[in-house]
């Protein structure tokens, strides 16, 4: 497994390998002594096509997280939500799936959102925290200041990220 640094501090992209034969294929997904974390709760999700996840993030017990796709493919976004960090407000993109058997570790301190790029998308999510419902918060997916570049311009969103704020609501 090959770590990848990225211009964001503590941000890591995680390159393994999958290993096929006729059963069909076997890969590492996360070594936690390469993340320096430890992970403590895991979850999974899946998604159709065209589904907008995030960008989500936590205003207090902020959570880092360890991302493989599983299954699909997805756009996945990274938000440097650190006010002090040299990359605070920018964000880092990237194509994780299946197929090229890259996974993503996201610091606490950042917002993440992601959207489906396959009929079915399955991602799974280990974290450094357990989940803080009341600290749940959520960033507009299209807020202009950001200026992500989304590949699609008509997600399907949730009710609840449809009510997400600006950026600078949280961060101004």
């Amino acid at each position: 497994m090959k770590v990848l640094k990225t211009k964001f501090k503590d941000l890591l992209i995680f390159k393994s390998k999958n290993f096929y034969d006729k059963r069909g294929y076997f890969r590492e997904v996360s070594l936690e002594k390469l993340i320096k974390q430890k992970l403590i709760f895991t979850v999974v999700s899946k998604s159709k096509k065209n589904v907008l996840r995030g960008l989500h993030f936590q205003k207090k017990n902020s959570q880092g997280k360890y991302l493989s796709v599983l299954k699909g493919e997805i756009f996945d976004i990274a938000l440097d939500c650190r006010p002090k960090s040299k990359t605070f407000g920018k964000h880092f993109k990237i194509i994780l799936s299946d197929k090229n058997s890259k996974s993503i570790f996201i610091p606490s301190g950042f917002a993440h959102g992601f959207v489906g790029l396959k009929n079915e998308n399955i991602v799974m999510y280990s974290c450094t925290k357990y989940r803080d419902k009341k600290s749940e918060s959520g960033i507009l997916w299209n807020d202009p200041y950001l200026n992500i570049r989304w590949p699609v311009k008509k997600p399907i969103l949730s009710p609840k990220d449809k009510k997400n704020h600006l950026f600078n609501f949280y961060f101004n």
